[in-house]
């Protein structure tokens, strides 16, 4: 089992300081350099300030010199908001720069607010469409005299400039839940990445069903997959418990941002009332103290070993919450010094 780390800038009170946000990022970063995690990843998001990331690319590269070894992932683009051949010369410009450090997390996207803000009238499925017309592309397009006519792009030959650092091109993960999309990325080559959200053991099982039957049905090389999970490690039960009422509002949050039904305001939504927020049956507490990869370190050693043996070839530890900094970094020290050393 190997382990990442996935953050954002977190942005939940308005009056943060942007510059300060960034530093509180980086500094996670860091630790997971510093900690021997394989990876850090990071996403886009648009005109919503609880996850501010409008380009990882911009990021990842400022992480390159603050890092020494681990690699930089874009957990991740949103495919419909890119064209190929931007995607292509960006990603392939971002690994020159970090020495062929970057992996590329790709994604349709699911926030409607997103949608109708760079891709008015588009809906999920033509999400999934466009993703999955773009992203066979970069490959051919890093190895140069890419030609295509499609249905959402046409273009001639076309050769990225700059070529990737890394012979092959930065490795692809596609974002996958539906059969379908476990299919689209193991047939084509890719790794898989898979969020169950909210959602336990059943969804992660399901989750690994679909990528084993896709496998199955495939003659190539079984790809990775990787399991994206909120993760907490807490001092004891009572600081588990903080966790939990910590996640629980996050969720609340992030279910309503999905929505896309309340007022927002300088980037910032409407706030949730305290009755609100205890009353969604979608995000109890109990659920989440019960389905989230939380707890003492011996919880989580645990929880992280049924994944591991059900094929999850990494873990990567999902750190936005909502918490202080001071209570993600203490976390993630007791997830680096007393989890990870249970593996490998």
């Amino acid at each position: 089992m190997e382990f990442s780390l996935f953050a954002h800038m977190e942005r939940l009170n308005p009056e943060d300081p942007a510059d300060q946000l960034y530093e509180d990022f980086a500094g996670l970063c860091e630790m997971a350099d510093q900690g021997g995690m394989r990876a850090v990843w990071t996403g886009e998001h648009h005109g919503m300030e609880f996850t501010i990331a409008p380009n990882p690319f911009l990021s990842l590269v400022d992480l390159s010199h603050r890092t020494k070894q681990i690699r930089l992932g874009t957990g991740t683009v949103i495919a419909p908001f890119w064209h190929p051949i931007k995607l292509a010369g960006e990603a392939a410009a971002a690994d020159q720069i970090t020495g062929g450090r970057i992996e590329l997390g790709i994604a349709r996207g699911a926030y409607s607010y997103e949608y109708e803000r760079l891709m008015p009238g588009m809906d999920a499925w033509d999400a999934g469409q466009r993703m999955r017309e773009l992203t066979p592309l970069l490959p051919q397009l890093w190895q140069g005299d890419c030609a295509h006519d499609g249905q959402y792009f046409q273009f001639p030959a076309t050769t990225s400039a700059p070529k990737p650092r890394q012979p092959e091109g930065p490795p692809i993960w596609i974002a996958a839940r539906d059969p379908n999309s476990h299919e689209f990325g193991v047939h084509n080559g890719f790794n898989i990445q898979v969020t169950p959200l909210w959602q336990g053991m059943e969804e992660i099982e399901t989750l690994m069903d679909r990528f084993d039957a896709a496998c199955d049905s495939h003659e190539g090389k079984r790809p990775k997959i990787m399991l994206l999970h909120h993760c907490y490690v807490g001092q004891d039960s009572a600081d588990v418990g903080h966790a939990v009422t910590d996640l629980h509002r996050y969720y609340n949050y992030f279910g309503a941002w999905f929505q896309n039904k309340r007022p927002v305001s300088q980037g910032h939504i409407a706030a949730l009332s305290a009755d609100e927020i205890a009353g969604n049956p979608m995000f109890t507490a109990e659920k989440l103290r019960q389905d989230l990869t939380v707890g003492t370190a011996q919880e989580v050693i645990d929880r992280i070993k049924r994944y591991e043996d059900l094929g999850y070839d990494e873990f990567a530890f999902w750190i936005d919450s909502g918490m202080s900094t001071d209570r993600k970094r203490a976390s993630l020290a007791r997830f680096i010094d007393d989890v990870m050393p249970a593996f490998n």
